[in-house]
C-alpha cells in the first residue's frame, strides 16, 4: 500500500486546494481531493503537521483543517493584519507571525494561545523554530533579526541588520541558519551568530527549502529553481521548473532519492525526482497538476514521515548541535512570564506555596 501523500496549496483566489498523490506508478499522478474557501482574502502562509494543515491570510485569520478526519477545524483570530508566516514544532505547537508585529505560540491540543509576543516594531516577515524546540528566530520590517528562548520564555538576542530581511530558516541539524534579504542569502553559524558567507541569486528570492543540512533549494522571481551547497557556498545545479515565477518550494525524502515540490503563478504544482550525488544532475519531472489558480504558498502533508522528523529533532537536541549559552542567555530586553515549550529533558520545577499573612 502506498504512503499517504497530499499536496496542499493556497492561492490569490482565497481557495485552499488539496491533491492526493498516486505514487504507485513511475509517473506520479496528483488528483483533486478537496477545496476550502473559508478565507475572504488571498492566502499568504501555510504549514502542515501530522494531523493538521493551517493557512494564514490577508483576512487576518488562521484557518485549521484536520486532514486525518477530513474536516474544517475552526479559525484562530488573535492577529490584527495579514498573517505572514506559520510554522509547526512537531505536532504539539504552532507559531504564527503577522503584520501586527506579534508572534503567537499555540498549543495544538486545545488550540489555545499560550503566549502573544510583541516581537517586532513592524511586521513579522518570517520565523523559524530550532530543531530542538529551544529557540526561534524571527525577522521583521524593523531591520532586526531576533532570537527567542522558548525554554525560559525570554527574548535572548537582537541583531540589527542593514535591510529588511524577508526569510529566515534553521538548517535541519540546527548548526546554522540562513537569512534572505532580497536576492542575497546570508549564512550564519549558530556557535558564533555571525555571517560565514553570502550568496547572490540572479533574482529576488521568494522561497527556500533545506533539502539536507548543506543543500538548499532556492526559488526566485523567475522560472528557475537553483540548488546551493552552503558549505562550499556555491551553486551546484539549476533547472527551469515553470513558465512563470516560482512562488514556493518544498522537499521530502522518498526511497533512495529526494522529491522537490514547486508551485508557481502559472497554476502548476510539480514534483521533481532529485538524486543527491557527488555531481548533481538536473532533477527529472515525476508528476504535475494544473490547479488553474494563482498559487501563493505550498505544503506537503505526509504523516508517515513525522516519526522520522521527530527522531531527527531528538538527535539534534541531544547530540548534533549544542546551542551556545550566549544565545540562550537573555539580554536586557523584554521578558515573557511563562515557559512556552517545555524542556522535556528536565523535570518540572515544583512551585513554592505562598504563605498567607497572619
Amino acid at each position: 500500500m502506498a504512503a499517504v501523500l497530499e499536496l496542499v496549496a493556497g492561492s490569490y483566489e482565497q481557495v485552499v486546494c488539496g491533491y492526493r498523490v498516486k505514487t504507485e506508478e513511475k509517473e506520479w499522478r496528483a488528483e483533486a481531493d478537496f477545496t476550502h474557501h473559508t478565507h475572504i482574502a488571498s492566502i499568504s502562509a501555510i504549514a502542515s503537521s501530522e494531523r493538521f494543515v493551517v493557512t494564514g491570510s490577508k483576512d487576518e485569520t488562521i484557518q485549521l483543517y484536520d486532514l486525518k478526519k477530513r474536516v474544517e477545524h475552526g479559525a484562530l483570530l488573535h492577529h490584527n493584519g495579514t498573517v505572514t508566516c506559520l510554522e509547526f514544532y512537531g505536532s504539539s505547537h504552532l507559531l504564527s507571525g503577522a503584520e501586527d508585529g506579534l508572534i503567537c505560540v499555540w498549543t495544538t491540543k486545545k488550540w489555545e494561545c499560550l503566549k502573544s509576543i510583541k516581537a517586532h516594531k513592524g511586521s513579522v516577515s518570517s520565523l523559524s523554530v530550532h530543531p530542538s524546540g529551544k529557540l526561534a528566530l524571527s525577522v521583521g520590517t524593523d531591520k532586526t533579526l531576533r532570537t527567542w528562548n522558548l525554554v525560559t520564555g525570554r527574548s535572548a538576542f537582537i541583531k540589527n541588520i542593514k535591510q529588511n530581511a524577508h526569510i529566515v530558516r534553521w538548517s535541519p541539524e540546527g548548526d546554522r541558519y540562513v537569512v534572505v534579504i532580497n536576492d542575497k542569502l546570508d549564512i550564519y553559524d549558530t556557535q558564533t551568530a555571525s555571517v560565514t558567507g553570502t550568496i547572490s541569486n540572479p533574482k529576488r528570492i521568494s522561497s527556500i527549502n533545506f533539502i539536507n543540512n548543506s543543500m538548499l533549494a532556492v526559488a526566485g522571481d523567475d522560472e528557475t529553481v537553483r540548488l546551493c551547497d552552503i558549505e562550499k557556498q556555491q551553486w551546484v545545479c539549476e533547472f527551469k521548473a515553470h513558465e512563470t515565477r516560482v512562488k514556493a518550494v518544498d522537499s521530502f525524502s522518498w526511497e533512495d532519492y529526494t522529491v522537490v515540490v514547486t508551485a508557481s503563478n502559472d497554476g502548476f504544482i510539480k514534483l521533481w525526482k532529485l538524486q543527491l550525488k557527488e555531481e548533481l544532475e538536473s532533477p527529472t519531472l515525476l508528476g504535475e497538476v494544473n490547479t488553474s489558480a494563482r498559487l501563493t504558498c505550498l505544503a506537503v502533508w505526509k504523516p508517515t514521515s513525522l516519526k522520522n522528523k521527530e527522531e531527527t529533532q531528538d538527535e539534534a537536541t541531544t547530540s548534533k548541535t549544542e546551542i551556545p549559552s550566549d544565545l540562550l542567555r537573555p539580554k536586557k530586553v523584554r521578558v515573557m512570564e511563562e515557559v512556552i515549550i517545555e524542556d522535556e529533558s528536565k523535570p518540572p520545577k515544583k512551585k513554592k506555596k505562598k504563605q498567607s499573612a497572619k
